[in-house]
């Protein structure tokens, strides 16, 4: 009796297993069905290209033709500014180079982020700009989750390098025709705005 009862256990166990296999079988079916749907939907593409974007403008494929401003850094770091635009929205963009023209690898990043917006990681949102005339200082924009509207994953800069320096602020008023630009680390520098 006790043999009989151990194979209907065995029987029992055997089918428990195949219903569950069944189960994650099927399961398993919905979450590969799902899985192409979300690969081919367009919005969290678009969204994984978002905090890309500021970069890629800031990094124009052909070489920059006009040099605002060129400043100096430590450990043979250089900021170039090619470009500091006004826009339709009423935003101020800055946009260049940072370069390492050190024989070293430059590390030293995390003063550029500022004590103003961590949420960004090792970023330049510590980049500000002052109108001396108008006596206003301006900070780096931020998106709705605390993000700056700037270069981030700036972590480590291998000699010769060249990565994009982008920054959007808010304008100045009109009549302000330039501004000073300072970024820790480097010295203060004079940006034509145009536009």
């Amino acid at each position: 009796m006790s043999t009989r009862h151990s194979a209907k256990i065995r029987g029992g166990a055997a089918a428990a297993v195949a219903v569950a296999l069944a189960i994650t079988v099927a399961g398993c079916g919905v979450g590969d069905d799902s899985k192409p749907k979300a690969a081919q939907d367009p919005s969290p593409k678009a969204q994984g290209d978002a905090p890309k974007s500021p970069a890629s403008s800031g990094s124009p494929k052909s070489a920059p033709t006009e040099v605002l401003a060129t400043v100096n850094g430590e450990a043979g770091m250089t900021l170039t500014v090619n470009k500091a635009a006004r826009d339709a929205g009423g935003f101020l963009t800055l946009e260049g180079q940072l370069k390492n023209t050190g024989s070293a690898p430059y590390v030293n990043t995390a003063p550029w982020r500022g004590n103003e917006l961590n949420a960004s990681g090792v970023s330049v949102a510590g980049v500000t700009l002052v109108d001396k005339a108008g006596k206003k200082r301006y900070y780096v924009l931020r998106d709705t989750d605390g993000r700056c509207l700037c270069t981030t994953g700036l972590a480590i800069i291998e000699p010769g390098q060249s990565v994009p320096f982008f920054a959007q602020f808010p304008a100045p008023p009109a009549a302000t025709a330039e501004v000073e630009m300072s970024l820790p680390t480097f010295a203060t520098a004079t940006v034509k705005i145009s536009g």
